[in-house]
């Protein structure tokens, strides 16, 4: 039986060694490791390791250890996502996001400096926050990606 702290280590050393894009294919390579993990149990490693998403080389998604000045911003993330995250739209190659009134900057602003690599930029009024997504990513994708965050 393998611990949860063998798990989250062999689970770092997949990350650093394959390009691992989905939670799916790192419960595989376990798996390929003789460590029988569900998707459930991986998709908590993934979060209480603080794993991120980047654009590798070929401009694929896949998951990455974060840096310490990362960890701050993603925490800023998630806080400012599940105070201020209201009803989403997809408008084209743009996610509007709608906050509470007066926190459409802050979520914004947040939003910026996590840095995400689906993120163009944005525009934020008093209310609504306009989210543009890079080339080859949806607004629904990057729905997915913020509401993951949370």
């Amino acid at each position: 039986m393998t611990t949860k702290f063998e798990r989250q280590g062999e689970i770092l050393r997949l990350v650093q060694q394959h390009a691992l894009s989905t939670q799916a294919e790192v419960a595989d390579a376990l798996r390929a490791h003789g460590i029988d993990a569900v998707q459930a149990t991986v998709s908590r490693d993934i979060a209480q390791l603080g794993l991120v998403k980047v654009r590798n080389a070929e401009g694929r998604l896949v998951y990455a250890l974060p840096g310490a000045a990362d960890l701050n911003r993603l925490d800023e993330l998630t806080g400012a996502l599940r105070h201020y995250l209201g009803k989403t739209t997809a408008s084209g190659s743009m996610l509007v996001v709608q906050t509470p009134r007066g926190f459409a900057i802050a979520l914004a602003d947040a939003i910026d400096a996590a840095g995400l690599p689906e993120v163009a930029g944005t525009i934020a009024g008093d209310n609504t926050v306009f989210v543009a997504c890079v080339d080859g990513v949806t607004p629904v994708e990057l729905e997915a990606e913020l509401r993951s965050w949370m």
